[in-house]
């Protein structure tokens, strides 16, 4: 049986002061992440005195281009912009399977069916409280919830544990090849016109055996279906890549390809693209069937090789520290279109990997590196998971009690 959204919530209409909040409880369509990714701290408050408040536990969804899918129940109280939608669960109603009837790709494609606007279109707010849902009890709203709740759980606990590895990463790089901790020397000048330790030698990238290279996509660009073909736009940092970009070559193209396919624990680069004058440098890193087994990257990504197990992962923490990161900066910021090239990158100076201290780090990192792209690929299967019980289970295609049996 059905009855309508209207049955299990409301619409939280209260307001709230812009004073009282702070950039982390405040919730606008910008700071929303797509694909069901949650939130991210928000750049800045609103100019006026009031906004649309929210409790813990309520649900808040964009309004503004429903497909995207932006959706996150609250940890917390705060307050959001009127282009979020806020629910509350009505009594009887189990929150967090509200979450989950609200989370369902069915209630997106809903919500963009009978939106309103072309350029930027937005839910039709009594049309979604129409919105058809299963008709449950509370004992099965709290089984199903229970049932997808443990997955995402699971998918919190990798990234938390992966924050975690990557802050030592981060603070043992610092304190070693930034701060030069373990070093009682005094500093000269470096090549690259910095300061360092004399021990610790350095060398342009161009003269330390590497690959360095681009993929490509056939003309006329990607196709619906075949190998993936991951571009700029999933070059932000290590474990972050939105799928719903994913864009794929065919097969019998990517068969004829000598560059650009990614075996794994390679540095990436964001090769080109941004605002004119302006090149922000990004870098991530895939592998162990993060995000795909099998992938290549396209003409807007640089796949960076030095074939030393551990250096690829210390140039991705070089390549962030000053000199080396407005290099690229500068550099790409220069051209018509905002970008770097080959020269730019062979052109930067590293500390070589024969250095003593350098290779204790590569050692060391390398094993913290394949946990973290280990747990984003359990994660990729855990979420792929969840989303194909979660039609099923709201639909009551699958029975709660045989689901749970099988976690």
């Amino acid at each position: 049986m059905k009855s309508k959204l209207s049955s299990l919530c409301d619409y939280v209409t209260g307001k709230t002061s812009v004073a009282a909040l702070t950039k982390k409880t405040y919730i606008s369509t910008e700071n929303m992440l797509v694909e069901r990714a949650g939130i991210t701290e928000s750049s800045a408050l609103p100019l006026i005195a009031t906004t649309q408040k929210y409790s813990k536990s309520d649900i808040l969804v964009s309004n503004i281009r429903p497909y995207f899918k932006k959706i996150w129940q609250a940890e917390w109280d705060g307050g959001c912009s009127n282009d979020v939608l806020v629910f509350r669960a009505k009594s009887g109603c189990d929150p967090k399977f509200l979450y989950y009837v609200l989370a369902d790709d069915g209630f997106f494609a809903y919500s963009t069916k009978t939106s309103k606007g072309t350029k930027m279109p937005r839910g039709d707010r009594k049309a979604i409280m129409d919105y058809p849902v299963p008709d449950l009890d509370s004992d099965s709203q709290r089984k199903i919830a229970s049932i997808l709740s443990s997955l995402d759980e699971k998918i919190i606990i990798n990234r938390r544990i992966n924050d975690n590895l990557l802050e030592q990463a981060q603070t043992l790089f610092k304190s070693w090849f930034v701060d030069f901790e373990p070093f009682d020397e005094q500093y000269c000048i470096t090549p690259a016109g910095t300061k360092a330790p004399p021990s610790l030698l350095m060398s342009r990238i161009a003269d330390i055996p590497h690959i360095l290279e681009t993929g490509r996509r056939p003309k006329g660009g990607a196709v619906t279906e075949g190998i993936p073909s991951v571009g700029a736009e999933n070059v932000k940092e290590i474990g972050s890549v939105n799928f719903a970009s994913t864009k794929y070559i065919p097969k019998d193209f990517a068969a004829s390809l000598k560059s650009g396919e990614v075996h794994g624990y390679e540095l990436m680069l964001y090769k080109d693209g941004g605002k004119p004058g302006t090149f922000i440098p990004h870098f991530s890193m895939f592998g162990e069937g993060f995000p795909f087994d099998k992938f290549y990257i396209n003409e807007h990504v640089f796949k960076l090789d030095f074939f030393v197990p551990g250096y690829n992962e210390f140039a991705y923490f070089y390549l962030q520290t000053d000199y080396p990161y407005h290099w690229l900066a500068n550099n790409g910021g220069k051209a018509a279109v905002p970008g770097i090239n080959q020269q730019d990158v062979n052109s930067i100076w590293i500390f070589t990997p024969e250095n003593s201290k350098v290779q204790e780090f590569c050692a060391w990192v390398r094993p913290l590196f394949r946990t973290i792209l280990t747990n984003c690929a359990q994660n990729v299967k855990l979420s792929k998971l969840r989303d194909e019980l979660l039609p099923r289970l709201m639909s009551g295609e699958l029975d709660v009690s045989d689901i749970k049996a099988e976690l």
